[in-house]
């Protein structure tokens, strides 16, 4: 499947794998590699064959945030490079029909950051943390950073967070909630592969609609998630997946889901 300059990509067992491949940079974040990943992230949703994205990297860190020797790579002000190259990004994973798992080792930093916090899952390995490096540089956070943190920790904690350009270490984003797991560094592929390959042999419709409404339960009243919720349930417990899972309930096998 790989393509791309800055990226590896991968098809196995239903998952594919993107990774970030500038190790020599630290996964700073290229305009090229913008540009891929956004072409990335669109052929995988395309493609029937996945069930689960899984957004790694190369080399001993996850991501440095953006590429600053690049500046603003042709484009007149921040904001216009954020719109036009960074939430195609986030929001093709906001969206996506798909669970996205971020696996995440050594510096996690800046926008880095944020793209790790938008996928829906986070494994991190124990050597790992999250740098929240905005303020120290003299900026705010960008790519949804204040939203994954408010909704996460509450105003109070993120706002400190942020105006500490804060380090937190694996164990401390576990317990605060950012990420769902922390595994030893010499097992995070292993066990993110495992992670990923028991999810897509779960329900695409259930994962599709769960996805959806739980996505939008910070913006959402109770009544309007219970109403989405019974709207998503009729769609699902009608589905030849739905069928098929109830029916292999009563004979005690393992059920196999096609997505339909």
């Amino acid at each position: 499947m790989n393509r791309f300059e800055t990226l590896n990509v991968n098809l196995e067992n239903s998952v594919a794998t993107i990774s970030l491949n500038r190790p020599k940079a630290m996964n700073a974040i290229s305009q090229t590699m913008r540009r891929e990943m956004i072409q990335a992230l669109a052929a995988a949703e395309a493609n029937a064959q996945v069930r689960v994205i899984v957004i790694r990297a190369n080399g001993r860190g996850f991501c440095a945030g953006t590429d600053l020797s690049e500046g603003l790579a042709g484009y007149s002000s921040i904001d216009e490079q954020i719109q036009q190259e960074y939430k195609p990004i986030l929001m093709a994973i906001h969206h996506s029909a798909k669970l996205h798992i971020a696996s995440v080792q050594g510096a996690c930093v800046g926008i880095g950051a944020a793209l790790a916090m938008a996928c829906d899952l986070v494994i991190m390995a124990d050597d790992a943390y999250l740098y929240l490096a905005f303020a120290g540089l003299g900026l705010v956070p960008d790519g949804g950073m204040s939203f994954h943190l408010v909704n996460a920790l509450g105003y109070k904690k993120a706002l400190q967070l942020f105006a500490e350009a804060a380090k937190l270490p694996a164990s401390e984003c576990e317990n605060m909630g950012l990420v769902n797991k922390v595994v030893p560094v010499a097992s995070l592929e292993s066990q993110t592969h495992m992670w990923a390959e028991t999810l897509a042999q779960g329900a695409p419709l259930a994962q599709k609609f769960g996805k959806e409404i739980m996505r939008k339960v910070p913006t959402s009243s109770f009544e309007q998630t219970l109403d989405l919720e019974s709207k998503r349930q009729t769609t699902c417990s009608t589905s030849a997946d739905s069928q098929a899972a109830i029916l292999a309930f009563f004979e005690k096998k393992k059920p196999v889901f096609s997505g339909r």
